[in-house]
């Protein structure tokens, strides 16, 4: 799963006002030919990361490249059950990436447009946002 190497500090602040607005930067395709763009805001998770990579991955059977254009940074903690309010804060549970409306968080190239969308649709299955599939306009 995908976590810093090495973080400033070991807890932050969530950052929950950074779901609104639509997305500036990586809100293009980069890499490859047709990707997944969010529609809406929210944290996408380490896990929800792996997992849309994983059911990619097995659509395409060794064939074209996958680029992931999003990376968990921040740290989510979260205290244990029944612990008292007061004693600080808790523990890092797992690490999530902040996403605005209008991120791409995967491309792919090197497969028919048929195939990709397919890949692609079952990786929009395992996240917690709308998403949309985009291509790259041809010239």
């Amino acid at each position: 799963m995908l976590e810093p190497k090495k973080i400033k500090r070991r807890k932050q602040h969530r950052n929950r006002g950074a779901f609104y607005g639509k997305a500036t930067r990586g809100a293009q395709l980069a890499f490859g030919s047709i990707g997944l763009k969010t529609q809406s805001g929210g944290e996408i998770t380490a896990r929800q990361i792996e997992a849309a990579r994983r059911a990619m991955t097995h659509s395409v059977q060794r064939g074209g490249k996958i680029w992931i254009r999003v990376f968990p940074h921040t740290p989510v903690t979260k205290k244990a059950a029944e612990v008292p309010m007061g004693s600080g804060k808790g523990s890092v549970e797992y690490y999530a990436a902040i996403i605005r409306p209008g991120t791409v968080l995967f491309e792919l190239d090197g497969l028919s447009e048929a195939a990709a969308r397919a890949a692609l649709t079952l990786a929009s299955h395992k996240l917690p946002f709308k998403t949309k599939i985009i291509l790259r306009l041809r010239s």
